[in-house]
């Protein structure tokens, strides 16, 4: 089940990120996904270090990690997946 829950706040990370960008992204929807899920995974590991992972309430600063490390890697990722499709 938590692998689907990944596959989950994946798509809604990605997409969150895309949003932030600013620009069209041509990348298809499951590497929007997978990009979400590593930035899911690697921005809780950078709340964990600095000790803003677990907080009263919602977890702001986590998910604005979170968001914001997708966004690095679709805009990363984009040109060189633009470039492929050539």
């Amino acid at each position: 089940m938590s692998f689907l829950w990944a596959i989950v706040a994946g798509l809604i990370i990605g997409l969150l990120a895309k949003l932030v960008l600013p620009g069209r992204q041509p990348i298809p929807l499951w590497l929007t996904i997978l990009l979400g899920v590593i930035g899911g995974l690697v921005g809780n590991g950078v709340a964990s270090a600095f000790g803003v992972a677990d907080t009263n309430g919602v977890d702001w600063v986590r998910h604005a990690l979170q968001i914001g490390v997708a966004a690095v890697l679709i805009a990363l990722v984009t040109p060189a997946y633009g470039r492929r499709r050539v």
